[in-house]
């Protein structure tokens, strides 16, 4: 099991002490003016990330509406001009130069027309994936939560339907499990079936919890400890054949430290 956490939850020198991995979350990085990637912050990035010896994976800028996102690194999978595919390929060919495998990407905007909006979804991420295929990498394609109806992919059948329909060994799905559990209210049983439903397409997870409920602040997205939430982390036993990074999206040490105890506990389960 290789353990890993976003680099926005602490600095790579005190991550190293407790995972093996790090996901490089180009949002906050800071190696973006504006939409123009600078390149003399990125090299400081991966000259300190390289110091510790990770294995890396990377997430894609996306689309957000947390005011403190940066406006310019919006990107929005259904509707995509060359502003947007760029920043996505900045991404992926950063992961081919640091030898990371996968990519995480954001399913896109439910528009006025819904299909037409999937439609056009699915062909920008045809593109990405044959993107991917030049540059050697996978793109992770992750779940967003149903507590935000305007989020494509939230529940397991349209992403096993996206995936499928774009039809490439390039894209396949980042499960996000806290993003999951939101989507099933909280009910460990509709969270076992989506499980089930996306496993077959699973290349990456990404671990955080929640109370399974909207609230005001992120829709119930809190990315708090595996573990202070509802989310029944005995499911990901079902992946019984997965051998990817297990990343931690949460925002201290302190949370990731109590999420390893969650998982380690969890993994012990045999429920399933």
């Amino acid at each position: 099991m290789i353990l890993g956490a976003s680099s926005f939850a602490a600095p790579p020198e005190d991550l190293k002490k407790h995972v093996e991995s790090i996901e490089l979350y180009i949002p906050k990085l800071g190696i973006y003016n504006g939409s123009a990637l600078e390149m003399r912050k990125l090299d400081r990035v991966l000259d300190e990330t390289s110091t510790y010896d990770f294995a890396v994976t990377v997430h894609a800028p996306y689309s957000s509406g947390d005011s403190e996102y940066p406006s310019a690194l919006q990107v929005d999978t259904a509707r995509m001009g060359e502003r947007e595919f760029t920043l996505v390929e900045e991404s992926i060919a950063l992961a081919n130069r640091i030898g990371a495998h996968v990519v995480v990407l954001h399913p896109g905007r439910v528009g006025p027309d819904r299909e037409k909006s999937f439609s056009s979804m699915v062909k920008n991420l045809s593109t990405l994936a044959s993107l991917a295929e030049d540059y050697g990498v996978a793109l992770g394609l992750e779940n967003k939560e149903g507590t935000d109806p305007s989020n494509f992919c939230c529940e397991a059948e349209e992403l096993f339907r996206t995936i499928e329909t774009v039809n490439s060994k390039h894209l396949k799905a980042t499960f996000d499990i806290g993003h999951a559990n939101l989507t099933c209210g909280g009910d460990p049983e509709k969270l076992r079936r989506f499980v089930q439903t996306l496993k077959k397409h699973i290349i990456h997870l990404h671990l955080h919890d929640n109370s399974g409920k909207w609230t005001e602040n992120y829709d119930g997205d809190k990315h708090m400890a595996p573990g202070k939430g509802c989310a029944d982390f005995s499911v990901l036993n079902l992946l019984s054949g997965y051998r990817g990074i297990y990343n931690f999206e949460v925002f201290s040490l302190e949370d990731l430290c109590f999420g390893k105890k969650t998982l380690e506990n969890a993994s012990k389960l045999s429920k399933y």
